[in-house]
């Protein structure tokens, strides 16, 4: 038990000191961000952007991802505490641990969600953007302060998604996990979901920074049907991740 206490204690200390560090280096990031960004802008757009509302709108914009990383914490412990569960109910079975494949391919999914979200509705539709229920896209200036925020919206999804493919990675280190395309698909398809969920309940209904379509007569309309679907989403993904569960006996990796 000691031995027990002391290797977790030594586990979450190693985390606290990588937490410092990224943190740390997001501070510095985010410190920067009046010196590198922007640099070639016009001298209006500039101070539209670095006004004095520049940085509570840009960790109003990041308070969705701090969610999310908690969301994705308490997942994790969740799947891990029902794998030792049914080890527990399966004493004469061997049982590939679901865990990590499922944890990378979520984080993964909500990358890519948060890319296809900006790509798909901020760009080629051209529904909404970042903050375009509090600064109007409807001249330059507007414009390009949304493409600002947009941008920085986007690096922050690239981040996790190569956060995603690291851990990817590191898996194909190990032979003890489930391997199954339908871990990995359901996976993808609950971050995808999760993510449209906390980005459209926290974006969309309480801080207000946008709306689904934005020049719409009824915002609600948009703004519960996205929700609606992203539930959807989420069900089918836990569904896809219960069945690949199911193919862990023996190591299994069945598709």
């Amino acid at each position: 038990m000691l031995t027990t206490i002391c290797g977790l204690t030594l586990k979450y200390s190693i985390i606290s000191n990588r937490m410092k560090k990224i943190i740390f280096s997001a501070l510095m990031l985010l410190s920067s961000f009046q010196i590198f960004a922007c640099s070639f802008c016009n001298a209006e757009v500039s101070d539209a952007i670095y006004n004095s509302a520049f940085y509570p709108n840009l960790f109003t914009l990041l308070s969705a991802f701090v969610v999310l990383a908690v969301i994705v914490a308490i997942l994790w412990l969740l799947c891990t505490r029902r794998h030792k569960v049914r080890i527990c109910n399966n004493p004469e079975l061997v049982l590939a641990s679901t865990v990590p494949l499922t944890t990378t391919s979520i984080i993964i999914g909500i990358g890519l969600g948060g890319l296809i979200d900006g790509i798909v509705l901020h760009q080629i539709l051209q529904w909404h953007e970042m903050l375009s229920n509090k600064i109007l896209a409807t001249n330059y200036v507007g414009k390009s302060v949304n493409m600002f925020c947009d941008g920085i919206f986007h690096a922050f999804c690239l981040l996790i998604i190569l956060l995603g493919c690291v851990l990817m990675w590191r898996l194909l280190q190990r032979n003890d996990i489930n391997t199954s395309g339908k871990l990995f698909s359901g996976g993808l398809l609950m971050g995808w979901g999760i993510f449209n969920i906390v980005e459209g309940i926290i974006d969309h209904h309480l801080l207000k920074l946008h709306n689904v379509m934005e020049f719409s007569s009824n915002h609600d309309i948009g703004n519960f049907s996205f929700l609606g679907v992203s539930v959807l989403m989420l069900i089918a993904g836990w569904l896809l991740v219960r069945r690949g569960e199911q193919s862990d006996v023996n190591g299994g990796s069945s598709n």
